[in-house]
């Protein structure tokens, strides 16, 4: 099924119904429809074919959803660059995708002076596309019309254009409102940014699909989501791990009756701490729902909507997800021991944009290598251990940062942790513990807690303090940002 068959539930069946809300305004469906259309006009006047790549470098607004809706329709292969970057990260996606179009806003221009692609300013785009008819034109009948590509993350390196199907797309959406039980009658409040698949794979298509209601902001802001839940009353809200930390802030008589009436907060993109689950549910009365999901294949597992949602746990296969844990040699490893994610499924991506030597490399006999490290326990349940590359090798044992983040962020004065390695002559590398205080700050009381807790070659070699950890624009660690410091 292609997005805009998959959409069309929506956009045919409720036309009429209240759809979206943005900066005080409230669309229908209809009127989300035909602004689509409009601006599917537009690009099509500006000489967009099917299969040019269109770059968009927006913080959310709503021409980002009609743009987005108006490629879908077209068979332009969206490409969304998050807004936080700059001039090197954005020139190449840039000279990586070669896509026919830039679309920016005035004051972004500075950041892509050198494009080689034309730049097409979103304040004459909303002045133009009004003169442009609410014809309806659907181009695209095969699902496996590439419809974005979206790069990765790049947290140890240059990134890569993951290209994501029709196909891609329609089954993670389907499988969402399948297992999380979205229907018409939900309100999703959606604050992350639509740059990622996150926001747009998830909370955009969660939405068209399902018919619900959807409240969108430019960006989350701590001091003002308590009143969008008050003033919005949703019963769905996606999440980072960070959001949910800054919301472990609100008084108990603000965060309880956000809790009663909601029926899931998700938490994705990067690990939750079981601490922050369990001190969440302690002051929201609900349990975050966590899952895992990648960019080259949107949401893979995830814990049950009913049932146990448990603390550092990332659940079960979704439908059509096949997945595997193998040691380094492509053996099942048994349940309880550490092997490697791998995947096979509709969900996953048709491969790196214009790099087949990537492509193979990131599969092995047909399945997909995800780099992630994990245990299953014996009744089913996936638990992250780290990223393959964060994996450290000292003096001949394998530490796996995850364990130690863990159990630092239960200790009194620790708000954020992050364990990376460092070189060490003796034992090759060594773990080092970057710290976010929240209160008092002792490096010895620390370790006399680690040594008291973990085997002796797990016990980090330093603690350092630092004012924040590097991450993402979605909450993923940045370690090769940490401070490099020698011991």
């Amino acid at each position: 099924m292609t997005l805009p068959s998959l959409f069309d539930l929506s956009f045919l069946g409720r036309r009429d119904s209240p759809a979206l809300e943005w900066n005080g305004a409230t669309y229908t469906f209809g009127e989300v429809d035909d602004r689509a259309s409009r601006m599917a006009n537009l690009l099509v006047a500006r000489g967009l074919l099917k299969g040019d790549r269109l770059c968009v470098y927006l913080a959310n607004c709503l021409e980002y959803i009609d743009l987005y809706l108006a490629a879908t329709r077209l068979g332009v292969i969206f490409v969304p660059v998050n807004v936080l970057y700059r001039d090197r990260e954005i020139r190449h996606i840039l000279h990586d995708a070669e896509p026919k179009a830039l679309i920016t806003t005035a004051a972004q221009t500075e950041f892509v002076a050198d494009s080689p692609s034309p730049v097409w300013l979103l304040e004459e785009i909303r002045t133009e596309v009004g003169s442009y008819p609410a014809t309806r034109r659907i181009d695209v009948t095969d699902a496996d019309t590439p419809a974005a590509i979206v790069y990765t993350s790049g947290t140890t390196g240059t990134s890569k254009g993951a290209v994501l199907t029709h196909h891609n797309f329609a089954i993670n959406a389907v499988n969402l409102l399948t297992c999380w039980q979205f229907t018409s009658n939900d309100r999703l409040l959606l604050t992350l940014p639509l740059f990622h698949v996150h926001g747009l794979g998830n909370g955009v298509h969660c939405w068209l699909a399902s018919g619900c209601r959807l409240r969108l902001t430019e960006r989350f802001a701590h001091d003002q989501a308590a009143q969008w839940m008050d003033e919005f009353g949703p019963t769905v809200f996606f999440g980072v791990p960070t959001m949910y930390v800054r919301m472990l802030e609100w008084p108990l008589d603000v965060a309880a009756p956000i809790g009663s009436r909601m029926r899931l907060f998700v938490s994705g993109s990067a690990p939750l701490p079981p601490q922050t689950l369990e001190d969440f549910r302690t002051l929201f009365g609900h349990t975050i729902l966590e899952r895992y999901g990648m960019s080259e294949t949107l949401m893979n597992l995830s814990n049950p909507y009913i049932g146990e949602r448990r603390a550092g746990s990332v659940g079960f296969p979704l439908p059509g997800v096949s997945v595997r844990n193998l040691d380094p040699d492509g053996n099942p490893v048994a349940d309880g021991e550490i092997g490697e994610l791998y995947l096979k499924g509709p969900n996953l991506f048709a491969g790196y944009w214009r790099r087949p030597e990537a492509t193979a490399e990131a599969h092995r006999d047909g399945w997909f290598r995800t780099g992630d490290i994990a245990v299953r326990s014996p009744d089913g349940y996936y638990i992250l251990q780290g990223r393959r590359s964060d994996l450290i090798i000292s003096g001949g044992f394998n530490i796996y940062p995850r364990e130690i983040e863990e159990f630092l962020s239960e200790q009194p004065g620790v708000g954020e942790v992050a364990v990376a390695s460092l070189p060490d002559p003796r034992r090759g590398e060594v773990p080092v513990a970057y710290i976010v205080p929240c209160g008092a700050f002792d490096a010895a009381v620390l370790e006399a807690a680690c040594r008291a807790n973990l085997a002796s070659f797990k016990i980090p070699r330093a603690f350092v303090a630092v004012e924040k950890i590097p991450r993402t624009a979605l909450g993923k660690v940045q370690k090769h940002l940490l401070p490099k410091r020698p011991l």
